[in-house]
């Protein structure tokens, strides 16, 4: 038997999801394999002059070491995205006046949506990340628009305001993107990599 090819197994018994993301959820379901969800519950704040790249990275991290304990022989899954304009990282607004606050400031402008995405084999404490960045570019919308763009879509928690499955293509111009999936939070393509770089083949049969 041929051992140059690493072999493709179905889906671990145990695929955690450290998030409380309901959108990152329904991203990871798209897959159609079985896991678990575990809220990590750490501090995002960014550190004093941490590029964009390097907290979603060491957040995505982060939050897959956070649950790791609780699940041995699994593999953990770890996201994060951060909105970034002149350098600057823009989290969730939190509220309607900050949301529409962060549109108003986007309008004309174009705006970077970083997502970063962990993987961690708990059995062997290895970790592999990728990072995806999605440059949205917004079109000069009225105020009026964008109050009532919020008031529809509520993105009160998603970074930089928008929803991008939602009602958030209407405020733009345009995507310049390599995977649609990550600007909504979690990098399909990226995270496809990440799991069969450890053996995880989510299109494999149960079995084979």
């Amino acid at each position: 038997m041929s051992h140059d090819r690493q072999a493709v197994t179905a889906p671990p018994v145990v695929l955690v999801l450290a998030s409380s993301s309901r959108y990152r959820r329904a991203l990871l379901q798209r897959l159609g394999i079985p896991f678990n969800v575990d809220a990590p519950g750490i501090d995002e704040a960014p550190l004093p002059r941490e590029a964009p790249r390097e907290l979603v990275l060491r957040l995505s991290v982060a939050k897959a070491r956070a649950v790791a304990s609780r699940w041995p022989n699994a593999i953990v899954i770890g996201s994060d995205q951060a909105a970034t304009a002149d350098g600057q990282i823009l989290g969730k607004p939190g509220t309607v006046d900050a949301a529409i606050r962060q549109l108003q400031a986007f309008s004309g402008r174009n705006v970077d949506f970083l997502t970063g995405v962990a993987v961690l084999n708990t059995a062997t404490d290895r970790v592999r990340t990728a990072l995806d960045t999605t440059t949205a570019r917004f079109r000069a919308a009225s105020e009026a628009e964008i109050r009532r763009y919020v008031e529809r879509d509520r993105p009160l928690d998603c970074a930089g305001g928008i929803r991008f499955e939602g009602l958030g293509p209407l405020l733009l111009d345009g995507v310049d993107t390599a995977d649609p999936s990550a600007a909504i939070g979690l990098p399909l393509i990226a995270l496809g990599d990440l799991l069969r770089a450890e053996g995880v083949n989510p299109l494999a049969k149960p079995g084979d």
